[in-house]
C-alpha cells in the first residue's frame, strides 16, 4: 500500500517483508535485504511442499495400519467350513445298498444302524475311509500350512460314531456343524479347523 507522507513523498506501508534501506549502506547490500515477490513465492512453494509431504506421510500411515490389521491370507472362515460339511454330506460313495449308491449322509445313517454295503464291507469302515480321504484332500494340515490341524466328529444321538483328526490343536480355530434327523434319530457332523 502506498501513502503520501508529510512532505508529499510516496511511502510504502503495511508490507512486513519490506526492509527500509539505511542511507549509509551501499545499494548492492540493500538489494539483497529486500524481499521481492519472487523470494516470497519461493517461500510459499516451500510451505506447499511441506504440506504435501505431511499429507502423503499421513496417507502412508493409514495404508500401513490397514495392511497390519488385515487378516492373513489362508485363514479359514466358518462359512467355508459349513459349506464344506454340507457339500461333503452329498458326496456319493462307493457303498451300494439294494437301491442305489449311498451319499455320506445316508452312509452315516447306515453305519448307525449297523448295516453293510452290498459287497460285504461294513458301512462304518467305508464312512471312515471316505470321510478321511475327503477331509485330507480338502484341508491340507501341517506345520508349514496355514491350517495346523483339524478334527471331524460324526455323532448320533449325542454319541460319537466317528472322529477324524490330524495335526495340532491350537488356540486359534474356526468351526462349523451340520445336523439332520432321520427316523427319530438326531445326527450331527462337526468340523473344527485350527490355524
Amino acid at each position: 500500500m502506498i501513502r503520501l507522507n508529510n512532505k508529499g513523498q510516496k511511502q510504502k506501508t503495511g508490507n512486513f517483508f519490506h526492509l527500509y534501506r539505511n542511507k549509509t549502506t551501499p545499494d548492492l547490500a540493500s538489494k539483497s535485504l529486500t524481499l521481492t515477490p519472487r523470494n516470497r513465492s519461493g517461500q510459499e512453494e516451500m510451505v506447499g511442499f511441506a504440506l504435501i509431504a505431511i499429507i502423503v506421510s499421513v496417507g502412508l500411515l493409514i495404508l500401513l495400519s490397514f495392511l497390519i490389521k488385515s487378516p492373513t491370507k489362508g485363514t479359514t472362515e466358518s462359512y467355508q467350513i459349513d459349506s464344506f460339511i454340507q457339500a461333503s454330506l452329498q458326496y456319493t460313495t462307493d457303498c451300494e445298498n439294494e437301491i442305489q449308491f449311498l451319499n455320506l449322509q445316508d452312509l452315516i445313517i447306515s453305519c448307525n444302524s449297523g448295516e453293510s454295503c452290498i459287497d460285504g464291507r461294513a458301512s462304518c469302515d467305508v464312512l471312515n475311509s471316505t470321510f478321511a480321504g475327503i477331509v485330507e484332500n480338502s484341508w491340507n494340515a501341517g506345520n508349514q500350512s496355514a491350517i495346523k490341524g483339524y478334527e471331524l466328529k460324526v455323532s448320533a444321538d449325542g454319541q460319537d460314531k466317528l472322529t477324524i483328526d490330524k495335526g495340532n490343536k491350537t488356540a486359534e480355530y474356526q468351526g462349523g456343524f451340520q445336523d439332520f434327523a432321520r427316523s427319530g434319530q438326531d445326527y450331527e457332523v462337526s468340523l473344527t479347523v485350527y490355524s
